[in-house]
């Protein structure tokens, strides 16, 4: 096996999402119109890193850090667009790539993006495996958006400690390919 990503063979598994999607949205509510890219909300959002006292920063910090190692330890699911390639989505000069936690998220992406009838593909890809292996072979400074367009999505940016430092764009010399 190599680190580079060339064993990873053509998708294996393709879902109809239309029922567990419908299954999803309570009856009624209105549908999602599609939208173009997928934006992530982080519980930090807004807030100037100043605006924290010192022990809620620490404890911020360490509750992403537990988030990153469940995340690297997860197997999540990342689904593959027209072309068979990973799904991404650009967003403010970072390539994302999008990863799901669940079948129930991915159903919920779909719906928000109007995509229900539509097949989705995907592979189960450990989140280790997507920062350490598939960032890299992203053209550009890249990251993960994991249950993007949620309440509960989260981003890996690709920053030292996430991604590898070769490839972070806070290391003076890196990010850049």
């Amino acid at each position: 096996m190599t680190d580079n990503g060339d064993d990873i063979s053509k998708p294996e598994w393709a879902s109809k999402l239309t029922e567990l999607a419908a299954a999803s949205v309570p009856s009624g509510a209105p549908t999602a119109e599609p939208v173009g890219e997928p934006v992530v909300p982080l519980a930090s959002a807004g807030r100037a890193p100043d605006a924290e006292p010192p022990e809620e920063g620490a404890r911020s910090q360490r509750e992403f850090a537990r988030v990153l190692g469940e995340f690297r330890r997860s197997a999540v699911l990342v689904p593959f667009d027209a072309q068979e390639s990973l799904w991404t989505a650009d967003f403010n000069g970072v390539r994302w790539i999008c990863a799901f936690s669940d079948e129930a998220a991915l159903a919920r992406f779909a719906v928000a993006r109007g995509e229900t009838t539509r097949e989705w593909t995907y592979r189960t890809i450990l989140g280790a495996r997507l920062l350490d292996v598939m960032v890299p072979m992203l053209p550009g400074p890249g990251g993960v958006a994991l249950d993007a367009g949620s309440a509960d999505g989260v981003v890996f940016p690709p920053v030292t400690g996430i991604v590898p430092d070769g490839v972070a764009v806070d290391v003076e010399g890196t990010g850049t390919r």
